[in-house]
Formats: structure tokens, C-alpha cells, sequence
């Protein structure tokens, strides 16, 4: 029974926040603090970041946003996410809460029911639709940005920080962030440029995290309890098995494991809080890793699944799995077998009988069945699709998985394991950060379910301890701004708002304020120097002279001595120079008032460390003159460089777009430019449908690093190679006007893709066109919709009636089969 107090501030809530109090009774779960602060702040009419973990449950506060949408007629809500994937997933959510007449998906090549009261769409799709003043956007009310922190991304981040300057004033803003240490940063931001963001941070799981580290058939804990949670001490038993490994190890210490593969057909069970958990001595000699099936067989045993193996490779992923099924495990009961192909059929019946094995279906399907599954970017969207709804119904419950799995997919495990502590980042094998820990982490610990979530790491060779608690204990890491204008931004914001009103709107970006931030440090270290400056200046007069000159005359000759001393192989001409300057400084230097002072010497020490703080104190100034204004600055050599193409002019003292201008305002991408021109020059005139298709792939297509350049081999025959050489000619022209204006250009075109495309678009067989890529299916869709996004771009703004048709027929060829299928 409540008391009084509490059923008088229930009641107080009730009146002042009703819509929360609606909202929270229709929720499976009691809001936590953080999450009711949110939708208190949404229902005063402010915007909200919210940062908390993985798991935490931080949509909530987005789904409020849509619900207040809802309670008044006309009012639209947008709710963005970084990646068609969670496009997908969060409208299938939102659908079974307001039924499919209220919601619609916007994904680039997904347009279901665009003009619905809530919409979800990715980022992308918003930018473009505020830059296009597109009426959807009329009775808008509340923008979820959910992932925000992906306005860190490197190649994608600026159109986060592009939708937050340009959505109306009037329009609330609900930004969801993992856990970041710059978090007051980031909403001080969004307080600025947005107005009244109340800023929300959250370090708490709603379901504890245990740490294990797997050494042999031991789950040891990362953490000794005995030393008291506050101080998070590792446990000395791991670091005593680094310090004694390969050797014999002192087996006369015996106390019982946490989980052990002896006691396995036991339940692992948690002590009461405050109690204490007995560590085990491990008996090594040697350290041998657990097979994988064995460790899959060990989390059975000891009830820690449904487990996400973290794999960072993709072959590594489908290898694991293989050695799973070899093993001739099954995870799985009759009828969930039975649940499992019901569900596999249902979402594949309208793959093409051909297709199937090509993908290896079969097998796919028979591991399922077995409860275990790979999950990784090679896989075919629908593939993945299927391994998450399955992961989330406890059917499968082995996954083996890249880290692109803990990027904001709705998939938690009761456990997750990582292999190794390091990856490969392209170019070499580093440590995972504690970010990336973190994310992965977050995945383990389902709200509801478990009591607790588990993260295992296996013990590997060489692992130091002390490394992995320092990653456990570190939950954050700083967001930085990606952010550059590019030529279509420049086009849009100079139309839209002029010139100069464009160039301050860029000011306002998180780039430039994380930048006049530090300038405000640099700026306060250059004050404190100024009056250590003038202390140091007045240390050093002297009633003889001029100190400062007599100082600045010893400084020269030493330096001019000691560079003649240095520099022995000096022509002879510049060294009897030298030294002629040198003699000249020493009888300057004798006969200056100040050298006959008796306490010179004591001057000359606070000289030196006068010119010492003062080269110094300039570097510092010189850094804030680079820093201040830098994205205004960017943003001028964009606009010079579009005035040197004619894609600006000057019209009464004002910068207006041309007509190739405009043009450009509806070519999104990082080869904005080249496209624009391209098409201005007709350089893809007379092309056919599989040939600007196959043009349009060399345009997005990134290859990997080992891939050998292909020069002619493979490249489609016909129109398309003159075409190709003449827009690659194009390409190097545009590079180095861009050099001339500092910018940094785009990389060369890539033709490894081209001929496998063009034979897709020509109606080529799936199996023919993977072996000649050379890639999986997954990526191979992944690269064909940015294709269709490209031509349905062209199709669009092509002045030329005959390539947009053509552009049409190419986006139909390429949206067949497997890729029409990943689009929905």
C-alpha cells in the first residue's frame, strides 16, 4: 500500500503530465527515471537528447514523440534511423501499434504510403525532402533521430547535422544517442541551433552486465566482487593465470569456478546482491581455446542462451557456423524446427526456384532449423531479416555475427561473447575501443526476461586483463562532428537563403562549434601566457637599455654559431656569409648598453624564457586562426569552384544558382559534381539501358583494397567504354580544380563492378553474375540499390528526355529478382 506522500505525487504527475501517465500504462514495462524525464520534457514542448545504453530502452521516448503526434488531428511525425535495415524494423513496429493507415516507410527504393501521419524513413530521405521544401513536411510536429551519434560517421555524418540546422523552428527534436562523454556538449549544441533541448543522460542498464573471461572450460569473472563493486579490481586470479602461463601453476589452490564444464549440468545462479562469489584457480599450463561448438555446448549447459558471437570477418562467421553444424549439434525442439521452416517459407515463397541454391538456401535453412545462424552485411537483406525475427522469438539461439549487428538492431542476447579484443580495420589489426566494447556489450541482457546480461571474452594469447577492465569500465566516447559542405549543400542553402545567410548557417554547425570550443581553451591559454609575457618583460629591463634588443641580438648569434657549427658541407660562399653576419651580431652585441650591465646574465635567464613562451604563445594563435571559421571557409571554396563552372553567377551584387545549378540541387552524393557535369556535357548520351547502369555502378561503387584494377578486362563493350573514359577524363579535370581551391577531391571511378551489372540490367543469371563480381549476394544488393539510387536520380533531373527514359528502363533492370525482393 502506497503511502500518502507517494499517492500525492502520483496524482501531482497525473495533472501535470497526463499524456505520460496514458502513455506509461500502455507500456509492458515501468518507465525508468531517465525515460519519464524525456517524455516530460517532450510534453512541456521542448526538444530532448537522450543518451543512454544500448538496451536501455531510449526509443521510448521517441515513440512518445509519435503518440503525442497522434493526439492531435493533423500532426505528423518523422522518425529517421540510419539504415534501411532499422527503417524496416521500426516501421513493422510502429504498424502493429497504429495499424498500416497511419504509418508509412520512406527508404530510398521503399515508398509505402509516404503521406502517413508518422513515417519512418532514413536520414538521407529527410535531408532531401527539406532541401526540396516538399509538402509532406507541412504538419510536422515532432523528428525522432534515432542513432544520432552516426553524425560521427566519416562518410555519412553530415546529413545528420544538415537535417537538425535546416528542420523548422516549430518542429521538437528527439535525438536518442548511445552513451558519448561529450554529451552536454552536443545538446549545448542542439540548444542553440534548435532552441529549448533539455539533455537527458543515462549511465544505467536495466539489465547488469556481468563480465567473464573464458580460460579454457572456465567462465572466470573479469572482476573480483570481493573487492567491492566501487572499485571494479580485477580479479588477481587472471592476472596471476597471464603471469604463470606456460609454466606449471600453483594447483594446491582449489575453490569452486562460477561455471564450470564439471559442473555444467547445473544452472549458473546468481548470489544475492552483496554477496560474494567464490573465484577459482585454474589449473594451467598451458592455455588451449574452447572449440567453438564446445563453447556453444557450455552456454547450454549453463543456461547463458541465446548467445551473439562476435566475430569480426565475415568468412570467420560462416566458418563458425559450419564447424557448429559439423559437430552435429542441434539447439532446437521438434516444434520449434517445425516454427522455424514455417516462418523461413513464409518469407522466402517469392525467391525464384533458381535463385535458391545459388544463395545456398538449403543449407541456410537446415543450420536455422538447428538454432544457429550467421549474420553479417555478405548475407541477402532478406536473409538477415529472417536470422533477427527468429533471434528474437528465442528459435535460433547461436548467432555468429559481424559488429554490424550491435548498430541499433532490436536483436538482445542473454550472452555475448567476443573471439578477440582486436579487428581488422582495412589497413591493419587494432584494438577494439571502448565505444565499440561497449556497443557490442550492450547487446547482452534481455529487459524482461533476464535477471542479468553476461559478456564473455575469450582468453586468447598475450591478453592482458587490466586491458579488457579497462574497456568494461570505460562506457563512453566522445562524438565528433564529420560534417563539410559539399556542392549540393552549397546549391540548396544558396537558394534557400542566399549567400551570406548560408555561410552563417554553416557557422552554426556542431563542427564549428566543437571547433570554437576549443578555440575558447586555446584562447584563455594565450591570455594566462600574455600576462606571464609581461611578467617575464618586466623581470628583464634594464635601467642600461633595451633589453628585449639586446636579447634578440644574442638569441641571432647563437643560433647563427651553432648552425655554422652543424653545417660543415656548406658551400663556401654562404658559410664566409655567415660568419660576416656573425662578426657583425658580436660587435653589435659588445657595444649595446645592456652587455656592460651588471646583472646581464640574470636578465638574459628571464629573456629566454620570455622568447620560449613567446614562440609558443604565436603557435597557439596560429591554431586559432585556422580553427576560427574553418566550415565558412570550406564552404568558400566550394562556392568558387561552383561560380568557376557556372553553376553560380552574380546578379545585382547577389549569388543566384544557373540553370545547371539547379540541376545540381536535386543530385545528392558524393559525386554531386561529377554527375552534374557529366550530364551538362552529355557524356552518357546514346548510352543504353545496361551500359548507364552499369556507368551509374563505376559512380558508387567502392572496391576493396585488394582489388586489382581491372583497366579494360571486364568492362562492358560498345558506347559504354567511350563514355567511360571520357567522364574518367572528366573526373581528373574536376580533381585537380578542386586541388587548386584546396579541397580534397573524390576518389578515381571504380570499374570492377561494372561488367557484372551490366550483365544484371541485361537480364543475366544471378549464379553467372555473382561468380563474376566476385562477391556475395548481400553485397552485391547492397551496391545495386545504391545503383537505383543514382538512376532514379537521373531519371529525374536528366534534361535529356531520352537518358531519363533510358535511366528508367536501366533502374527497372537493375530492380529484378533478388534485388526487387531486398527492396521491400
Amino acid at each position: 500500500m502506497s503511502s500518502p506522500s507517494e499517492r500525492y505525487a502520483a496524482a501531482r504527475e497525473a495533472a501535470d503530465h497526463p499524456e505520460t501517465v496514458a502513455f506509461a500504462a500502455r507500456q509492458k514495462f515501468d518507465l525508468d527515471p531517465f525515460q519519464v524525464a524525456g517524455c516530460h520534457a517532450l510534453e512541456r514542448g521542448r526538444s530532448v537528447l537522450v543518451a543512454a545504453p544500448t538496451g536501455a530502452g531510449k526509443t521510448i521516448v521517441g515513440e512518445f514523440a509519435i503518440h503525442l503526434a497522434m493526439q492531435t488531428p493533423n500532426q505528423k511525425a518523422f522518425y529517421t534511423t540510419p539504415m534501411k535495415a532499422l527503417s524496416n524494423q521500426k516501421f513493422r513496429e510502429l504498424v502493429e501499434v497504429y495499424g498500416a493507415e497511419h504509418v508509412g516507410l520512406l527508404t530510398g527504393d521503399t515508398n509505402i504510403n509516404g503521406n502517413a501521419r508518422i513515417v519512418v524513413m532514413t536520414t538521407e530521405v529527410l535531408r532531401n525532402m527539406i532541401y526540396a521544401d516538399s509538402a509532406a513536411l507541412r504538419d510536422l510536429r515532432y523528428v525522432v533521430m534515432d542513432e544520432v551519434h552516426y553524425l560521427a560517421d566519416r562518410f555519412r555524418g553530415a546529413v545528420w547535422e544538415e537535417v537538425i540546422i535546416h528542420l523548422p523552428q516549430h518542429v521538437r527534436l528527439v535525438s536518442l544517442s548511445a552513451t558519448v562523454s561529450n554529451a552536454e556538449e552536443f545538446g549545448d549544441w542542439l540548444d542553440t541551433v534548435r532552441g529549448d533541448t533539455e539533455v537527458i543522460v543515462s549511465e544505467i542498464r536495466p539489465v547488469p552486465l556481468e563480465q567473464h573471461v573464458l580460460v579454457r572450460d572456465d567462465l572466470l569473472p573479469l572482476f573480483d566482487d570481493r573487492a567491492g563493486i566501487a572499485t571494479a579490481q580485477v580479479n588477481q586470479e587472471l592476472m596471476r593465470i597471464r603471469s604463470f602461463t606456460g609454466s606449471q601453476y600453483d594447483n594446491n589452490r582449489r575453490a569452486q569456478s562460477y561455471v564450470s564444464a564439471r559442473h555444467a549440468g547445473r544452472q549458473a545462479k546468481r548470489p544475492e546482491r552483496g554477496g560474494r562469489r567464490p573465484v577459482r584457480s585454474a589449473n594451467v599450463r598451458r592455455i588451449e581455446r574452447m572449440d567453438r561448438p564446445d563453447v556453444v555446448r557450455l552456454l547450454e549447459r549453463a543456461n547463458l542462451l541465446p548467445a551473439i558471437f562476435f566475430i569480426f570477418s565475415r568468412v570467420g562467421c560462416d566458418a563458425a557456423v559450419q564447424q557448429v553444424r559439423r559437430s552435429g549439434i542441434r539447439l532446437t525442439t521438434t516444434e520449434e524446427r517445425a516454427e522455424i521452416r514455417a516462418l523461413v517459407e513464409e518469407r522466402t515463397r517469392t525467391l525464384q526456384e533458381e535463385d535458391l541454391g545459388v544463395l545456398g538456401y538449403w543449407d541456410w535453412l537446415d543450420n536455422l532449423e538447428r538454432g544457429v545462424a550467421a549474420h553479417h552485411a555478405g548475407l541477402l537483406p532478406a536473409f538477415k531479416e529472417v536470422v533477427e525475427e527468429l533471434f528474437r522469438r528465442k528459435l535460433v539461439k547461436a548467432v555468429f555475427a559481424t559488429e554490424t549487428l550491435a548498430l541499433g538492431i532490436n536483436m538482445p542476447a542473454r550472452t555475448v561473447v567476443l573471439e578477440k579484443m582486436e579487428k581488422f580495420n582495412g589497413e591493419a589489426r587494432v584494438a577494439i575501443t571502448s565505444g565499440e566494447y561497449t556497443q557490442l556489450t550492450g547487446r547482452a541482457g534481455r529487459r524482461g526476461i533476464d535477471v542479468e546480461g553476461h559478456a564473455v571474452v575469450q582468453w586468447t594469447e598475450g591478453m592482458d586483463p587490466q586491458a579488457v577492465a579497462a574497456l568494461a569500465s570505460r562506457r563512453t566516447y566522445p562524438l565528433n562532428s564529420s560534417f563539410r559542405p559539399t556542392y549540393n549543400m552549397a546549391v540548396n542553402l544558396i537558394d534557400l537563403f542566399g549567400k551570406p545567410r548560408a555561410r552563417q548557417i554553416l557557422e552554426s554547425s556542431f563542427a564549428q562549434f566543437q571547433a570554437d570550443r576549443s578555440v575558447v581553451g586555446l584562447a584563455r591559454q594565450v591570455r594566462e601566457a600574455e600576462g606571464s609575457l609581461a611578467g617575464y618583460e618586466k623581470s628583464m629591463a634594464c635601467d642600461h637599455g633595451d633589453f628585449p634588443e639586446y636579447a634578440a641580438i644574442r638569441r641571432e648569434l647563437s643560433d647563427l654559431e651553432k648552425k655554422n657549427r652543424q653545417d660543415t658541407q656548406a658551400p663556401r660562399a654562404s658559410r664566409e656569409k655567415r660568419m660576416k653576419r656573425i662578426q657583425s651580431l658580436r660587435t653589435r652585441m659588445q657595444r649595446h648598453p645592456c652587455h656592460r650591465c651588471p646583472d646581464r646574465e640574470a636578465h638574459a635567464r628571464w629573456a629566454e624564457r620570455y622568447w620560449k613562451l613567446k614562440r609558443q604563445t604565436d603557435r597557439i594563435r596560429r591554431q586559432i586562426e585556422t580553427r576560427t571559421g574553418t566550415v565558412a571557409r570550406v564552404f568558400d571554396r566550394v562556392v568558387e569552384v561552383l561560380e568557376t563552372l557556372d553553376y553560380l553567377s552574380e546578379e545585382n551584387g547577389n549569388t543566384v544558382l544557373t540553370e545547371d545549378g539547379r540541376t545540381m540541387r536535386r543530385i545528392y552524393g558524393d559525386r554531386d559534381l561529377l554527375v552534374a557535369e557529366s550530364l551538362r556535357q552529355n557524356l552518357w548520351k546514346g548510352l543504353d539501358a545496361p551500359s548507364l547502369a552499369a556507368m551509374a555502378c563505376c559512380l558508387v561503387y567502392e572496391p576493396r583494397r585488394d582489388e586489382a584494377n581491372l583497366g579494360e578486362r571486364g568492362l562492358p563493350r560498345g558506347s559504354f567504354r567511350a563514355a567511360y573514359d571520357k567522364t574518367t577524363t572528366l573526373w581528373a579535370e574536376l580533381d585537380d580544380l578542386e586541388k587548386d581551391h584546396h579541397l580534397p577531391g573524390t576518389e578515381p571511378l571504380a570499374a570492377g563492378l561494372a561488367g557484372p551489372m551490366h550483365a544484371w540490367a541485361r537480364g543475366g543469371m544471378l549464379d553467372q553474375v555473382l561468380v563474376d563480381a566476385d562477391m556475395s549476394a548481400g553485397d552485391f544488393v547492397r551496391w545495386a540499390k545504391q545503383t537505383i539510387d543514382l538512376l532514379d536520380q537521373l531519371s529525374i533531373v536528366a534534361e535529356d528526355g531520352a537518358l531519363a527514359r533510358t535511366a528508367r528502363l536501366a533502374l527497372d533492370g537493375v530492380r529484378r529478382g533478388i534485388v526487387a525482393y531486398s527492396s521491400m
